[in-house]
């Protein structure tokens, strides 16, 4: 039986920590520091949700930002609802033997069980691939067609405007597929494909990764094995 009192305990816990709209929230006032002090200072509890962002920042070239709003501010609404979903599948792991997801506003992970998930196509409303999700997998979708323009740039500061519709990712990490999945919209394609050959495995090791993006136009590019059904 799924501890639902547990799971909301987790996600609030999460959310006050590391709310970017929060004056009191712990990333607030750590914001002002630098990353050393920053990893010093934090809730041992998300302080893995820190590395990941600042290796992610590192390794994308800035696409992927915390710091994008300015030096001294921080944002990790782009991988910290997947570091949650990866909090909660973590514990029930080990307690639960029921087939289970876990769904967090789109950041999507099977603890128990396979489940089929669709991967929306931001045209028709309808579906453009369909997932097998297995046991242990993630997927994290970044897109506008639910909240408009707000995925940003870290390298500039600005809307990102580069013919992208949506990223889908597919991992056993729901916090990796909550960033990669920024991450490649940033970049695109093209630029995201290298990204993925020459950094992944700095940043995750040998875990699989695979990638759906779906241009302006319908176009659909793939990253990774090809078990996005239906493309």
């Amino acid at each position: 039986m799924v501890d639902v009192p547990f799971v909301e305990k987790v996600f609030s816990a999460v959310e006050k920590l590391m709310n970017a709209y929060d004056p009191d929230s712990e990333l607030s006032r750590l914001a002002p520091l630098g990353e050393e002090e920053i990893l010093a200072n934090c809730n041992r509890g998300v302080r893995p949700c820190y590395e990941a962002a600042f290796n992610l920042a590192r390794e994308s070239g800035g696409a992927f930002n915390p710091r994008w709003k300015g030096p001294k501010t921080l944002d990790l609404g782009a991988i910290a609802k997947g570091y949650a979903v990866s909090l909660v599948t973590n514990d029930f792991a080990f307690v639960s033997q029921a087939d289970m997801l876990v769904d967090l506003g789109g950041n999507v992970k099977s603890v128990r069980g396979t489940w089929k998930t669709g991967v929306r196509d931001p045209f028709s409303g309808g579906f453009a691939a369909v997932v097998e999700l297995r046991e242990g997998e993630a997927l994290a979708t970044s897109s506008t067609y639910y909240r408009g323009s707000h995925i940003y740039d870290g390298r500039t500061g600005l809307a990102v405007s580069n013919g992208v519709a949506s990223v889908t990712v597919l991992c056993n990490s729901a916090m990796w597929a909550d960033g990669l999945s920024t991450t490649l919209f940033v970049l695109g394609p093209e630029e995201g494909k290298k990204f993925l050959d020459d950094k992944l495995k700095i940043l995750v090791g040998d875990m699989a990764v695979s990638a759906l993006w779906i241009m302006d136009g319908g176009r659909q590019e793939i990253y990774g094995n090809a078990r996005f059904q239906g493309n």
